[in-house]
This record gives structure tokens, C-alpha cells and sequence, in this order.
């Protein structure tokens, strides 16, 4: 009788052994096809934080080196020098394999014409020695903040909501060359302007402009979205356009202030600004990396998929150990049935398979019942590893948020590459990113593929083969004629 003949016949006469052996198989393949499935949920919704969260590299004047050349003027009078972004540079860059799409700013004032500015009254305006209301220095400085871009849909404070278009569209690629503006709907409502209208307005030089009204949005800002003085310091003041109107209005066609790349993988990012910086003169220009949105799930992902990683191992070896008990205690039980079958000249070899096929059998039938209870498990593990990493990163972000806030409440001057572009948020949308990213890692995704239960059979042939290895070394040393004397 062959010994898978003689596997089979011993499974079903030891029904008491089979059923503990099952049992005791099922338990530990529980636990490792839960650790399997989380650390392949985790897998997964990695892949998916770089499709999902972009990563942006914005390519804007090198303050650093500016300042630092500010501190070394010996003139009564230093000036401060920031270069500007070549829109020619800007657009072969922007051919990279790396970039998805990107965003040219350019900014500048103007004051109202054929409409009134909204009034801001402030203490800082107050004391201003100019007086009087906003836009009194309207020679130098406009009413109105200009903010020209390659498309609104790429400005943070839209993808952050903090800007929504209520009516018509926002500015796009085709309005480039265009007089083409989305105005604010406070500045919209209180001047009676609706989409299709058209408005006027004059440059600092005394141009005269003529404005095309395509879309309305609506703020919740309530502080200046480009950090202009006077009149545009309210946000209402604030109106979009093509970067080539406001590069018009300004007296340049060439430059834009900034250009923000949005990377099609993150991961990427540093690859990028490698070769972008290939094109630029770094000491004049710099690439600011800003990809926290993809930080912020990749971290606690990470640190879910090591714990089921983990998971697999101590379980693994847990399970290697009390399986190989077993084993001991089942081979000792049966020495006779061991001694016999060498006596009669069977092959050690074919006794060791023949507990390695008994295992294996059972094993499938754990299998099939691992499967059906590991979703559960590993849903309720991963679970709680999700609630405890996202508290852990939501602790950690509020402290970072506190302490950057106190630095820039101490008159600390944000210092590097922290230029902003006009139309962003200071805060760059942090607050809808930590919520992206706690909604995130609420839906990891847990499932049963058929690559989860291949790579549970291969845990499990590899513990049961370990087991059997272990737990066989001391009575297959033996002779036949001393197992059946003893």
C-alpha cells in the first residue's frame, strides 16, 4: 500500500486526532491569512494614495540665496531682488515624463473702473500713514488683485474647496490670451455684475482694460489670498484670469512668478526635480517639493503593512512551534505503526510523506475554513490598526500644525522656498488633506483573492514541513528493531 493510501486511511480511523489537528491548523491560518489580506489592503491602498494624492513641485524664485544677497548690500537702501520663472523654461519642464499637468502664476493690482472695490477697514490699515480709504494709493498700488493662472481647477484653494465656482466656469487653458475673469461673487453681487457681463478696469500705468465675466466663485477665505495691501487685501478683490492677462496688465509677456507641477506619482517627485534642475540657474531659481497629502497616508499605511507583516511572521513561527509539538506527541503515539513499516522495508522518506500528506490534507480543509472566517478577522484587526494610526498621525499633525503656527505668531518669517502662489491658502488645503487622508485609511479595503489563499497554502506547507521535519528527527534515528523492543 502506497503511503497516500495509507495517509488517507489514518485521517478518517483517527477521527478525534483529525478534528483537533483541523482545528489547530485552522486557528493559525486564521491569523496569518488575516495578516496576509491586511498587508495586501495596505499594499493596495498605497498604490492608490499615488494615484489619488498628487504631489506638486513648485518652481519659483530661490529666496534663500535672495535674502542672503539682501544681507550682503552695503547700500543705505538694500533691495531685495526676486527672479522670475521664464515661461518658455517652464513649459519645457513641464514636458517631463514625470508631470501631469501644470499651473503657470502670474500676479499683479489694478483698480476698478467701471465698479467699486469692496472697502476693507482694518487696524492695520488705519494706521497706515496713507489713511483714508482702501485703495487711496491706487498710483502704486490697485484695488484689485490680479491673479493669473494656467487653469483654476489647479489653484489649492479650489482643489481644497476653499473657493467653489457658483456660477459659469472657472478659467482654463483655452482662455490663455483671452481677457477672459472669474470674479468673486461678494464683489460680483455688490456691483450687480452677472456671468457675460463686461467690466473695465485700469492698470497702475493707467490702461485701460476690458473684462470678460465667465464665472462667479464664491471664498471662505478670510484673509488675502495674495498678500496684497490696501484695497485687494480682501479676498472678495480678488480675480482670476489667464497668467497672459495678467502678465499683460503687468508690461511682460515672458515671466510668471511661480509654476506649480502636479507630479502623476509622488513617489517620483525628487526624480523630477533632478532633471528639472538641469534647465533652471539654482542660485536664482528653486524646486520646493510639497507631496504631505501622499506623506500623510503613505506613513500610517506603512506602518499598517509592517504590523501585518509581523503579524504573519510571529504567527508563522507560533504556529511552526505548537504544530511541531504536536507532531512530536503524534509520532510518539504511534512508534509501533512507525516500527512496523521499516521493518517491513519501507523507506524513511515515505514515512515522513506520509505525515507530511496527512497534514496536508487536513491542511485544505483549514484552508477552506481559514477563508471563510479571516475576512472577519482580518476586518476587525485592520480596523483597529487604522483607528490607532490615524489618532497616532492626527496627534502628530496638530503638534506640527501648533508649533508652526507659534513660530509664525512669534514674527518668525517663513523662511526657504515658501513663496506663495497667488490664489493658494497659506496652509495649502492641510485641513482637507487630513481629512482625504483619515477618510483614506477609514476604507482600507480588505478582501479575499486568490493570491491571498496561494500564499496562505505556501505559509502553510512551509510550517507543516517544518513541523514534520522537527517533530520526526528523533524516532526516524532510530532502528526498526529498537522502536518495536521499546
Amino acid at each position: 500500500m502506497n503511503f497516500f493510501n495509507r495517509a488517507f486511511l489514518n485521517i478518517k480511523g483517527k477521527v478525534g486526532r483529525t478534528i483537533l489537528l483541523t482545528l489547530v491548523l485552522s486557528a493559525i491560518l486564521l491569523f496569518v491569512l488575516a495578516g496576509i489580506i491586511i498587508q495586501n489592503a495596505a499594499t493596495t491602498a498605497v498604490n492608490n494614495a499615488k494615484k489619488s494624492s498628487g504631489a506638486t513641485v513648485t518652481l519659483s524664485a530661490n529666496r534663500d540665496n535672495a535674502f542672503k544677497k539682501l544681507r550682503q548690500q552695503k547700500s543705505k537702501t538694500p533691495t531685495l531682488s526676486l527672479a522670475s520663472v521664464n515661461i518658455k523654461t517652464a513649459e519645457k519642464i513641464g514636458k517631463s515624463k514625470y508631470v501631469k499637468n501644470y499651473n503657470i502664476t502670474s500676479s499683479t493690482t489694478a483698480n476698478a473702473k467701471s465698479f467699486d472695490a469692496i472697502e476693507t477697514s482694518s487696524n492695520s490699515q488705519m494706521s497706515s500713514p496713507m489713511g483714508g480709504k482702501s485703495g487711496a494709493s491706487s498710483s502704486s498700488q490697485g484695488d484689485l488683485s490680479i491673479s493669473g493662472v494656467s487653469s483654476t481647477n489647479q489653484v489649492s484653494s479650489f482643489t481644497s474647496n476653499t473657493s467653489k465656482i457658483t456660477s459659469g466656469r472657472g478659467i482654463k487653458a483655452s482662455d490663455k490670451g483671452t481677457n477672459n475673469v472669474v470674479l468673486e461673487k461678494d464683489l460680483a453681487k455688490q456691483n450687480s455684475i452677472s456671468v457675460g457681463d463686461t467690466v473695465t478696469i485700469k492698470s497702475t500705468s493707467k490702461k485701460v482694460y476690458k473684462l470678460k465675466v465667465v464665472g462667479i466663485y464664491k471664498t471662505s477665505s478670510t484673509t488675502s489670498q495674495s498678500g496684497g495691501m490696501m484695497g485687494q487685501s480682501d479676498p472678495a478683490n480678488t480675480i482670476y484670469s489667464s497668467y497672459t492677462l495678467a502678465n499683460s496688465i503687468k508690461g511682460t509677456s515672458t515671466t510668471a512668478e511661480s509654476v506649480a507641477y502636479t507630479i502623476n506619482n509622488p513617489a517620483k517627485a525628487s526624480s523630477f526635480i533632478k532633471d528639472a534642475k538641469k534647465s533652471i540657474n539654482s542660485s536664482k531659481l528653486s524646486l520646493s517639493k510639497d507631496d504631505s497629502t501622499y506623506q500623510s497616508l503613505l506613513t500610517p499605511l506603512n506602518n499598517v503593512k509592517s504590523f501585518a507583516r509581523k503579524i504573519v511572521f510571529l504567527v508563522s513561527i507560533a504556529g511552526t512551534i505548537i504544530l511541531t509539538l504536536i507532531v512530536i506527541l503524534m509520532i510518539r503515539e504511534r512508534r509501533y505503526e512507525i516500527g512496523v513499516l521499516l521493518s517491513l522495508g519501507e523507506k524513511r522518506w515515505k514515512v515522513i510523506a506520509q505525515f507530511f500528506v496527512e497534514m496536508a490534507m487536513i491542511m485544505v480543509v483549514s484552508i477552506a475554513i481559514a477563508g471563510f472566517g479571516g475576512k472577519f478577522v482580518g476586518d476587525a484587526v485592520g480596523k483597529q490598526l487604522v483607528n490607532q494610526e490615524t489618532s497616532t498621525t492626527s496627534v502628530t499633525t496638530n503638534n506640527s500644525g501648533g508649533n508652526s503656527q507659534g513660530q509664525m505668531n512669534n514674527g518668525g518669517q517663513p523662511g526657504g522656498n515658501n513663496q506663495q502662489t497667488p490664489g493658494k491658502a497659506n496652509n495649502r488645503g492641510s485641513a482637507s488633506q487630513s481629512a482625504s487622508s483619515t477618510q483614506q485609511l477609514k476604507n482600507l479595503s480588505t478582501s479575499i483573492s486568490i493570491i491571498s489563499l496561494i500564499q496562505l497554502a505556501a505559509f502553510g506547507l512551509i510550517i507543516i514541513l517544518l513541523a514534520i521535519m522537527i517533530g520526526s528527527i528523533g524516532i526516524l534515528r532510530l532502528q526498526p528493531k529498537k522502536i518495536l523492543i521499546s
